[in-house]
């Protein structure tokens, strides 16, 4: 996906896609912890993943980042080492996570850089000024449709949303039965992958990686 002809929005998500081993570039302390948590399944983003952002972070280049759910800060701690001209900005609203990624940030040398904020993002949210550059979504899945439009408000012309586990477990996508208990969370993923991919305003491709990550961009061309 390279070459003339290609949308503003293509070329960027190539490169996005394009192994540049950012992961390996990260300290090594880092990376442990990352799997550490793993282990425990506390919330970080797959390696994939977490690869896509750093690649995308360097090529848009973000100079303002937003991330729904901190977890222990692992995801924005590497995106604060790998970008190191970003200011960050990132909400959670379990406190003993919240505390650790704070912990974390101190420990790391980043804290001046990143903007850790407690709370319910649905009010955060209302609270920030954009705009950003570059927004990742991992906070409580069936809210992703709901703050949309608030996203695509503090998102750049240009900038990217880049939403995680929207194919959760193959249940959204149809590929793996739907247990009945999930069906709710599966269906608002559902309404929130058909409002992005129908939004004139965004040009969107979903990446299977990990549980599944929408990459949206906030178009600078008209359609």
């Amino acid at each position: 996906m390279t070459g003339a002809g290609l949308s503003a929005g293509e070329r960027l998500f190539a490169l996005a896609q394009a192994d540049g081993g950012e992961l390996a570039a990260l300290p090594r302390e880092l990376l442990r912890l990352r799997e550490a948590a793993k282990q425990v399944r506390d919330p970080t983003a797959a390696d994939g993943t977490l690869a896509v952002l750093l690649r995308l972070g360097r090529a848009l280049p973000a100079r303002r980042i937003l991330e729904i759910g901190t977890g222990e800060g692992y995801t924005s701690l590497a995106l604060a080492l790998s970008c190191p001209q970003a200011e960050i900005v990132t909400v959670e609203s379990d406190a003993e996570r919240y505390a650790a990624a704070c912990a974390h940030f101190t420990r790391f040398g980043v804290s001046e850089r990143v903007n850790a904020l407690f709370g319910d993002a649905a009010e955060v949210l209302n609270g920030l000024q954009g705009p950003f550059d570059l927004i990742f979504l991992d906070g409580p899945k069936a809210q992703y449709v709901h703050w949309l439009p608030r996203l695509k408000g503090l998102l750049r012309i240009g900038g990217v949303l880049a939403a995680d586990d929207v194919l959760l477990y193959g249940w959204v996508d149809g590929s793996v039965p739907v247990p009945y208990k999930r069906r709710s969370i599966a269906a608002r993923l559902g309404e929130y992958l058909a409002a992005v991919q129908a939004d004139p305003q965004l040009e969107t491709l979903v990446l299977r990686i990990g549980e599944g990550l929408a990459l949206s961009r906030k178009r600078t061309e008209q359609r």
